[in-house]
């Protein structure tokens, strides 16, 4: 398999970096539509063909493999398949934006205690959404954080425009922030973002490059922290695929693909490279 489009050269640099010390390299991705195609139902999610056999190739050479995401660790865990896979041993998933920790290694889950304001909002939701005129949109509730999606409502952009406020005032009133995406609005604790999250896993591994996959809005936060952290000598390769249609993560991008078929593509040709260094 060819290398992927690299069109950066700090992320030519970062493929090059990766393939030569793989062992010192995180490999980590977004899961709902970087990983597993998007789908109505957050429920129904799945990881695409190929993306926990590339993931588990990549940790078989020693990388540091994680999933970040801003869904419940477990809930996450559960959807990929990953603890049924047994090649992902070493592999961790970051949920609720790096609230939480799963490790493949033990089974277990740590986690930092969830803001009082999370509970309160969860309360006030209902009206909110009654007055907004948007009762039926659909809230996801993740336990420390709430995300109100539209896209089952008729008008779903209509809807998260019309909520956009409401739901701004009531984050803001709690001492939450809310976060948009494609079709849903997340009220979430504040300072708690994917980049944080990876800052702390490369902290702790110790890792000199990583790739980095995510599609929406709040994949930014990892793409930001990512290039902030090359000026202090990290390699990184950023991968975003077009799936929710946040162009400003596509942008930013090293490698751009059209979906999570994409990402596998870019994980397998890069364990392909490794394999062949």
């Amino acid at each position: 398999m060819s290398t992927p489009v690299l069109v950066t050269q700090a992320g030519r640099d970062g493929w090059e970096a990766i393939v030569k010390d793989p062992a010192g390299a995180v490999i980590a991705s977004d899961f709902d539509g970087t990983l597993s195609p998007l789908v109505e139902d957050p429920a129904m999610s799945r990881a695409a063909d190929g993306a926990l056999d590339a993931l588990a190739r990549l940790a078989g050479v020693g990388a540091q493999v994680a999933i970040v995401t801003g869904r419940p660790a477990l809930v996450a865990t559960e959807l990929s398949g990953v603890s049924g896979h047994a090649g992902l041993g070493s592999l961790v998933v970051l949920g609720h934006y790096g609230l939480e920790r799963w490790e493949a290694s033990t089974g277990a889950v740590t986690s930092e205690p969830v803001p009082a304001g999370v509970a309160v909002a969860r309360e006030q939701l209902p009206a909110v959404l009654r007055d907004a005129g948007q009762p039926d949109a659909f809230v996801e509730d993740k336990d420390s954080s709430l995300a109100v999606h539209t896209r089952r409502l008729p008008d779903p952009a209509g809807a998260l425009e019309a909520l956009r406020t409401p739901l701004s005032e009531l984050a803001s009133s709690v001492g939450l922030h809310l976060e948009p995406g494609n079709l849903v609005l997340e009220l979430r604790p504040p300072g708690i973002d994917k980049g944080l999250a990876l800052r702390r896993l490369l902290d702790s591994t110790g890792a000199r490059s990583i790739l980095y996959a995510g599609d929406d809005l709040g994949d930014l936060a990892a793409f930001k922290a990512l290039q902030a952290l090359r000026a202090d000598g990290l390699h990184a390769v950023l991968v975003a695929a077009r799936s929710s249609g946040a162009t400003a993560l596509t942008e930013s991008a090293d490698i751009v693909v059209d979906d999570p078929a994409g990402v596998v593509t870019v994980l397998t040709a890069l364990a392909d490279a490794i394999a062949t260094r």
